[in-house]
């Protein structure tokens, strides 16, 4: 041990075994500085000191180096000679002492600390150096539990469930002297629950684990010395080199350092990443280039200093340390875990983030958990079920205190004649003679809780998401073989109740395929066809558009659906200024970052492009004449037609220089290229707002003609964009590219410092002019939104869409009509553009937010107005997205929130996807209401998970969405199926299992209850332990899972037929507490009847040798009433009847009389059952058993029967009202009653009746494709009944006339 005390203190121990040194530095001030000893050359000489020799030298300078890299890694000085982290020093930008952390610190080496949250230091091909660090390891698990965790954490899981809890409570108390029952009575149906949900638990698990040893050991070829040796990915790890083939799979986060295509350069596909199919291109560093072959990959000897892992997919910032160079490294050099390589032989790459630090498994977080609505309110449910055990309980214990006394001699409760008397029954101390006896009635009456009403709950779900969601015809999509997916059982019955849907636009209401369909170039517009919301404009004015007839010659392709002769085949050479069509043209075929695939022709190539919007553009430029068709990581080649010559067309290729890429930040995306005789254009495209924002002062003219363009583009339904273009001279462009080069080598805030170098160069802009794009509505839509509209549904349209678009969208779909009262809050006021010329931010806030809070207040008070009118007139609010943000101020939200609840449709345009959560939240948390959101792509994520129940449209903008639903649809129009049918009929019926639940058990309990008073409170059991424990297990469980899963009141049609049925779910019609009261009436009348009549009538019974009825006689026969009984009146509430209600009724009835007859045949010595042995068959010898078994289910049901048919005639529920109006519909008929039912038969209907009446002729011949349906059209016409001679009629006639020939 060593210590230096000075100004600096250096305490540090030493193991010469395992090289282990702890240092702590105290740095000195500046003006002592000349005495201090500086940490790089005390760790020299200590080397040198342990070397000694120079046998002793090499051996410790494996340690040094060791020493080295981990001061290195923690950030540390490292300018001792020969030192890797010197080569930082060479780069300007993001150097490591950028990233050197706080000098004031303790550091333990060889077991090293955590290093600095900033970055990363990794050390490529070089495993030995990035062993003190402990990065992970590359084997991933998703699994939930292990071994030895899955016990306790699967009950833990089990029991954070308060019903569970509450049970394990009792089974507990069970097991006490007080309590009244065998512990077995409550064990049992719990360790049942809980073993049922384990087994569910486990088998999940399983697969998942099953799936990781799976990928776990998928091959991988890694670089070891100067070949390639094939591993599991699991064994990978950080630094090392790799080499990923031709479709093959990447199994960490990657560093892309070389390729076999040309420039360094692959195509890599990332549906499973985010559901794209979309190619995305990859460029690796132009220094890594040559590290192909694992000769030369294995002088390759890099560090890299990236962040930290995190589970951004689309950012990376990170330098690469080569040869004393700093090198930038970004999202395009980087591929991700999961991801796959395409039309690339193979790649070579580095490891950089490993198993559960790649940013993939960081995103792979569970869909937040959702809770519905309906579990909240059987929570309550719960709760006032639990408040009814506390009543009992108490009245119970207070008649316990009361009637306890020593005067019943008989029950030898004087401690003078039988001794000492227990607490529990001693008179002398009734209060805790009450206590006691509270906890014992608490065992005795906790049947009350049903406790396998969870896990029933849970299997309905469950079958209908499987079963019948998943599996319903209705909801696939054919065209892309996409059937409807739910991704959660948990969220069935909140389908049913919904009232407010949020959906986006573009991919949601519309087809996300986009066609070129018009455009603006000089002041002038082109295109001549007329769109879907242009007809419905028209027809809505009691206009009629006539589209004209296109020429046979017109283009139309997919992406192109455009024509004017004015333009096409070259004829734009003509108009008076043919340049500024060139730089409209040459924009769109180079402004883009579109991958060419298949031959370099016009006919079969096809692109790859990131959006839809993209390939349209580019799909455009070609049908104008400038054919884009190869792309490399620096160049583009487009053949052009000849601006003077029509038919001659020559191959340019421009070298892209620089890309600033689109964000929604941004809105806009500029290339800058140069031509091959040396000029300099900067093409940019992007939004109106900031393209009009950066043009040169001269554009004025072109900008106010292109802004009324655009609004009549708006106003058509079409999706736009602005096109302009920059010269730039070479002295403008070297310089801005310095900045640019070292805004891209930041490591911190490298994307906001991108975007302030772009904004240094995009601007003096000169407008060329815009494009419109259709983007069609979905199939289906208009009807769906009326028929939703009708069930009492509002639908609130967000998008980012300008507001003519978005308005004219919601009129084609039926959202908004003439007949509203239309509510426009728009930021485009002459008060805010004034504000906004000033360039005073505060000044625009206030005047924005002024102008919003008045105008909400206006609508508002008009809305009062319709609303306390005789009119009725529906509302309808479009607001903007600068207005939302001050409309959700907490200040003013109040009065956005009520203005929109008494809107029918609302419209929110130019709104972020912040903006979108954000209005969701409002109406969920501030007006209480079930909402529902439904989106395609990325940007509605936040969306999706913000509302109660989120869908996700498998459209064209990837999977992300659908990944964050919990229902997954191919249409918007499926939402009719998926809610008025499945939503409504989960609802429905979870509501009736809910409720019987309810009533079974509280019917059992009760009859208890009533026992009790016979009993004088002592807490004596009227059941068998057994008959208790099975009652919800076995006895009722299959009839109530037949209701949940195939009850029906109305069938699917009729619910489409009638939307107005849905509103009996949002009104939550059939779980208020006035129903649970009915049920809650008729359990305790059916109680009273059970018990009173069972034990009054037996008082005078008698079995065949002559003895009265005991306690166990009539409590088997009560019982026996009780199953029978509770198990026909589900087939009083079901609707509609299947097999299985009459397997599940019957079969539970029989299972009970099997259980009997063999339990009270055996017995057990020590056995406290021994009391029930034989009693079934004592009481089947007698006829008051028959008589009682008759009677009592009758007289218990009567009170039910009589009020069904008192409510159905009197007070119906709509369906009930439906049923009678349908109740004699073909489809609820027979097949017989179909086929004389023939007057009421359409022609077409009878026609097809007719044909299936025709006698067939059976034969053998099986030759054709179908079998021959005999002589049908002879048939026919022989009736009187039209049907067209077949080919195959005549066939068969040829072949008997010459089977019929003799012969000869």
């Amino acid at each position: 041990m060593c210590a230096f005390v000075t100004h600096t203190t250096f305490r540090f121990r030493i193991s010469l075994r395992s090289l282990r040194l702890s240092f702590e530095f105290h740095f000195i001030p500046k003006k002592e500085k000349k005495r201090d000893l500086s940490r790089t050359s005390f760790l020299r000489s200590l080397s040198r000191s342990l070397g000694g020799g120079t046998e002793k030298g090499a051996e410790m300078s494996g340690r040094w180096d060791r020493l080295r890299i981990a001061t290195a890694r923690l950030g540390g000085d490292s300018s001792a000679p020969g030192s890797r982290a010197r080569r930082s020093n060479a780069g300007s930008v993001g150097s490591v002492s950028e990233l050197r952390p706080l000098p004031s610190r303790t550091v333990t080496l060889g077991r090293i600390q955590p290093q600095a949250p900033t970055h990363r230091t990794i050390y490529c091909n070089d495993r030995d150096a990035n062993i003190p660090v402990g990065y992970k390891g590359n084997s991933v698990s998703t699994t939930k539990y292990n071994v030895l965790t899955f016990l306790p954490k699967g009950l833990f899981e089990q029991f954070r469930r308060v019903a569970n809890l509450y049970f394990l409570m009792i089974s507990i108390l069970s097991t006490t002297p007080i309590s009244p029952v065998h512990p077995i009575t409550n064990v049992v149906p719990l360790s049942l629950v809980l073993l049922v949900s384990l087994i569910k638990e486990a088998f999940e698990d399983w697969k998942r684990f099953q799936n990781d040893l799976t990928i776990n050991a998928t091959p991988v070829d890694v670089l070891q010395g100067q070949r390639w040796e094939s591993t599991q990915w699991k064994k990978l790890q950080v630094g090392d080199i790799v080499r990923i083939k031709q479709d093959g799979f990447f199994p960490a986060d990657l560093l892309f350092l070389a390729s076999t295509n040309p420039d360094g350069v692959c195509y890599i596909e990332t549906a499973n990443l985010d559901g794209e199919t979309n190619l995305k291109i990859r460029k690796a560093l132009e220094k890594t280039w040559d590290y192909v072959t694992p000769e030369k990959a294995s002088e390759f000897k890099g560090e890299i200093q990236c962040e930290q892992p995190n589970n951004s997919l689309y950012t990376f910032t990170g330098n690469l340390i080569l040869d004393k160079q700093t090198l930038p490294l970004s999202p395009n050099q980087l591929l991700l875990r999961g991801c796959s390589l395409r039309n690339t032989e193979f790649i070579v790459a580095a490891v950089i983030f490993t198993g559960h630090e790649t940013k993939v498994m960081m995103n792979s977080m569970n869909v937040p958990s959702k809770r519905s609505t309906f579990e909240k309110k059987l929570d309550k449910l719960i709760l006032a079920l639990f408040s009814t055990l506390f009543t009992m309980c108490v009245i119970g214990a207070i008649g316990s205190g009361i009637f306890i006394s020593d005067k019943y001699y008989y029950l030898a409760l004087d401690e003078k004649y039988w001794g000492k008397i227990e607490d529990q029954f001693n008179p002398k101390n009734r209060f805790v003679v009450s206590i006691l006896t509270m906890f014992t009635l608490i065992t005795l009456y906790s049947t009350i809780i049903p406790i396998s009403l969870y896990v029933s709950i849970e299997m309905i779900k469950f079958i209908q998401c499987t079963q019948f969601i998943n599996k319903d015809l209705h909801m696939y999509h054919t065209e892309t073989q996409t059937p409807a997916l739910a991704r959660t059982s948990n969220l069935n019955e909140e389908l049913g109740q919904v009232e407010y849907v949020f959906s986006d636009k573009t991919g949601t209401l519309t087809r996300n395929l986009m066609e070129f369909f018009k455009c603006s170039i000089g002041g002038q517009i082109y295109g001549t066809g007329v769109t879907e919301i242009e007809k419905g404009s028209a027809q809505r004015s009691g206009l009629r558009i006539e589209e004209d007839k296109k020429p046979s010659t017109a283009e139309h392709e997919k992406g192109f659906n455009f024509d004017d002769s004015r333009i096409m085949r070259g004829a734009w050479r003509n108009e008076p200024n043919p340049d500024v069509f060139v730089e409209f043209f040459r924009c769109l075929a180079v402004c883009h970052t579109v991958l060419p695939e298949g031959e370099e022709s016009p006919e079969k190539i096809t692109y790859q492009a990131a959006s839809p919007d993209e390939a349209a553009l580019v799909t455009a430029a070609k049908n104008f004449g400038f054919f884009f068709y190869r792309r490399t990581p620096t160049t583009v080649t487009v053949r052009e037609s000849h601006v003077e010559k029509i038919g001659k067309v020559e191959d340019v290729q421009y070298e892209i220089l620089n890309v600033l890429e689109f964000n929604s930040t941004r809105k806009r995306q500029s290339v800058i290229c140069r031509y091959p005789n040396g000029r300099l254009v900067l093409y940019c495209k992007g939004a109106d707002t900031v393209i009009f924002e950066r043009l040169s002062p001269g554009n004025q003219e072109a900008k106010s003609i292109t802004r009324e363009h655009l609004e009549q583009f708006g106003a058509a339904g079409l999706r736009t964009l602005c096109l302009a273009y920059r010269e730039l001279t070479g002295e403008l462009y070297e310089s801005w590219n310095e900045k640019f080069v070292q805004a891209k080598s930041a490591l911190r805030d490298r994307d906001k410092k991108l975007d302030e170098v772009a904004e240094l160069i995009e601007k003096d802009l000169i407008l060329i002019g815009s494009t419109a794009i259709e983007d069609k509505l979905q199939e289906g839509v208009p009807a769906c939104i009326e028929t939703l509209s009708q069930a009492g549904i509002k639908i609130w349209v967000l998008t980012g869409d300008k507001m003519e678009t978005a308005i004219n969208i919601a009129y084609a779909c039926n959202l908004i009509n003439n007949g509203m009262k239309q509510f426009i809050i728009s930021s485009e006021t002459d008060a805010i553009r004034e504000a906004e010329d000033r360039g005073d931010p505060v000044e625009i806030a206030r005047v924005t937010k002024e102008f919003v809070k008045q105008d909400l207040k206006r609508c508002l008070e008009e809305a009062q107005t319709y609303l306390h009118g005789v009119s009725t007139t529906k509302l309808a609010l479009v607001i903007d997205g600068k207005c939302l943000m001050y409309a959700l101020d907490p200040t003013l939200r109040v009065d956005l929130l009520n203005l929109s609840l008494n809107c029918s449709s609302v419209v929110c345009c130019r709104v972020s996807p912040l903006q979108k959560a954000q209005v969701t939240s409002l109406v969920r948390k501030g007006a209480k209401k079930i909402t529902l959101s439904i989106g395609d792509g990325a940007n509605d994520v936040s969306m999706i998970q913000a509302a109660h129940v989120g869908i996700g449209i498998s459209g064209l903008e990837g999977m992300q969405a659908v990944m964050a639903s919990d229902f997954a649809i191919a249409q918007f129009r499926f939402l009719t199926d998926l809610l008025l049918v499945h939503g409504r009929w989960s609802y429905i019926r979870l509501c009736k299992v809910v409720t019987y639940f309810f009533y079974k058990n509280l019917t059992f309990t009760l009859t208890q209850f009533w026992f009790t008073f016979q009993t004088g409170f002592s807490g004596q059991r009227f059941y068998d332990d057994w008959f208790q424990s099975l009652f919800n297990v076995i006895f009722t469980a299959l009839p109530v899972i037949a209701v949940g899963l195939f009850d029906k009141d109305v069938s699917a049609n009729l619910s489409k037929k009638y939307p107005q049925l849905y509103k009996e779910g949002i009104n939550n019609t059939f779980f208020r507490w006035r129903v649970i009261a009915i049920w809650a009436f008729f359990a305790l009348y059916q109680s009273i009847i059970f018990y009173y009549f069972t034990a009054s009538a037996s008082r005078y019974g008698h079995n065949s040798s002559g003895k009265i009825f005991g306690i166990w006689d009539v409590s088997t026969m009560t019982f026996t009433c009780v199953v029978v009984t509770v198990n026909l009146r589900l087939l009083l509430a079901s609707n509609s009847i299947t097999r299985w209600h009459y397997i599940g009724v019957f079969g539970s009835i029989l299972a009970w009389f099997v259980f009997i007859f063999i339990y009270c045949g055996v017995i057990t010595p020590y056995d406290r059952q021994e009391n029930i042995y034989f009693v079934i068959y004592v009481l089947m010898g007698t006829f008051f058993f028959y008589l009682t078994l008759l009677l009592v289910p009758v007289v218990a049901l009567l009170g039910d029967f009589l009020y069904q048919v008192v409510q159905r005639w009197f007070f119906p529920y709509d369906y009930q009202i439906i049923q009678e109006i349908h109740k004699d519909d073909l489809e609820h008929r027979t097949r017989f009653e179909l086929l004389e039912g023939n007057n009421n038969l359409t022609p077409e209907e009878a026609r097809s009746l007719e044909l299936s009446r025709l006698p067939r002729e059976k034969s053998k011949h099986t030759g054709f494709a179908f079998d021959s349906p005999g002589y049908e059209s002879f048939f026919a016409s022989q009736q009187g009944v039209y049907a067209p001679q077949r080919s195959w009629d005549v066939a068969r006639r040829a072949s008997m006339k010459q089977k019929s020939q003799p012969r000869r």
